[in-house]
């Protein structure tokens, strides 16, 4: 499986990136607005900066278009995607959505669908020629409803039919989120800062070090 940082912190990047386990980053505007850049959450230049920055790191790096009709979302897609070979365009899931992506795919660029919540949004997204979709399972979770099990259903269509777009469970909340995705096969997962720096942590790793350590002391008596 692999791992993308959810993140508009480039900082936060390289220091993923320094583990050897990082395969790419998702990003968007509202996430370089949070980070504070340029001071102004609505500047292009600040998200363009950003993703240069970030591609220059990990060689995929999904970047959200701001235009809702396809017409925009086009003209986006081809910007974005003459910024660096390791853009990913990501369009939303609406009808303008599949416009976009259906022109993506016949100009060669490579998209990562967002905001998908059922099955059917997964297959039209496919069909429409996504490189790559992502199911937001926290958000499920968050309106009272299990979004893992739409990861499950999602790759058990995907078995009947083996569509090539990649499955990345999006809004992830928890460790459990990423154990779960790859338990259920999911292509990738993109995971905040905040949790992927619990992913190496569990008490009995800490528990046996001490214990080493402590042996290796009297050792050296």
């Amino acid at each position: 499986m692999k791992l993308f940082l959810d993140t508009a912190n480039v900082a936060h990047v390289a220091e993923i990136v320094s583990w050897g386990v990082l395969d790419g980053v998702t990003t968007n505007p509202s996430l370089v607005a949070k980070e504070g850049k340029d001071g102004s959450p609505s500047s292009p230049q600040a998200f363009k900066e950003t993703v240069l920055k970030m591609c220059a790191l990990v060689p995929c790096v999904s970047a959200q278009v701001t235009a809702t009709d396809a017409e925009g979302m086009q003209k986006q897609a081809v910007e974005y995607s003459k910024w660096h070979k390791h853009v990913v365009v990501k369009v939303p899931m609406t009808t303008e959505g599949l416009k976009a992506l259906r022109f993506c795919r016949e100009k060669g660029i490579r998209t990562n669908c967002t905001l998908v919540f059922s099955v059917p949004q997964a297959i039209l997204a496919a069909k429409a020629g996504a490189s790559i979709l992502s199911p937001f399972v926290g958000r499920i979770d968050d309106a009272g409803g299990d979004g893992m099990e739409l990861i499950a259903k999602i790759l058990q269509a995907w078995e009947h039919y083996q569509f090539p777009t990649e499955v990345l469970v999006a809004s992830v909340r928890h460790p459990e989120h990423v154990e779960r995705a790859a338990l259920l096969g999911a292509h990738i997962a993109t995971i905040p800062y905040e949790v992927f720096k619990k992913l190496p942590l569990h008490p009995l790793t800490d528990a046996g070090i001490k214990k080493f350590m402590d042996d290796w002391e009297k050792v050296r008596g």
